[in-house]
């Protein structure tokens, strides 16, 4: 596969999840007005509203993950064939995490009391940094991706009380205890 090919279909897939997005309602940007390129409290309406929030970082891990993935499970594809699946995958993802159903899961299960779904830029920055994941595991050792995996996860724990594993863990097992320890005031 040529780069402008795979360049072409990058882009046909982020205009489809745009469509898909506007379609469901997703508005373009946050509805506050401002253009401020982020939003660092997940506990405002600002949050997944802006290109980059503290949730922008799960989804570098996303790529990282998706490439420790698919170099077991796909090793006869090319790198190149990886991140088209990979990408493929995040846009179908920020398509269902948007749905009305992940979205009702989200205030129920998880500390996102509030949450409304992604705008599309966000949605669209957040498939972005899946790719700047896959790309960077890609080109680093596995140890050095193991250890940029986990010590995100420690920064975004010790922030915001949320991490990947934790959304992970509280959407599809939720636990009480942790919910409790995710609202408390550090």
């Amino acid at each position: 596969m040529t780069r402008r090919k795979q360049a072409i279909q990058c882009l046909v897939i982020l205009l489809v999840t745009i469509a898909s997005l506007r379609w469901m309602g997703r508005v373009w940007w946050c509805a506050c007005g401002g253009w401020s390129p982020w939003s660092w409290d997940i506990w405002s309406r600002h949050n997944s509203q802006h290109l980059i929030d503290p949730y922008f970082f799960t989804h570098v891990l996303h790529g990282i993950g998706f490439y420790a993935v698919f170099a077991v499970v796909g090793k006869t594809l090319s790198v190149r064939g990886r991140f088209q699946i990979i990408f493929l995958l995040e846009a179908v993802w920020e398509i269902a995490e948007n749905s009305p159903w992940i979205i009702d899961r989200y205030r129920e299960a998880t500390i996102a009391l509030d949450y409304c779904g992604d705008s599309v830029a966000n949605a669209l920055f957040d498939i972005l940094a899946c790719a700047a994941g896959f790309l960077i595991a890609a080109r680093i050792p596995v140890s050095a991706s193991v250890a940029m995996f986990v010590l995100t996860e420690l920064i975004l724990t010790l922030t915001i009380r949320d991490c990947l594993t934790l959304n992970v863990l509280m959407l599809l097992c939720p636990l009480e205890a942790v919910r409790q320890w995710q609202m408390s005031v550090p």
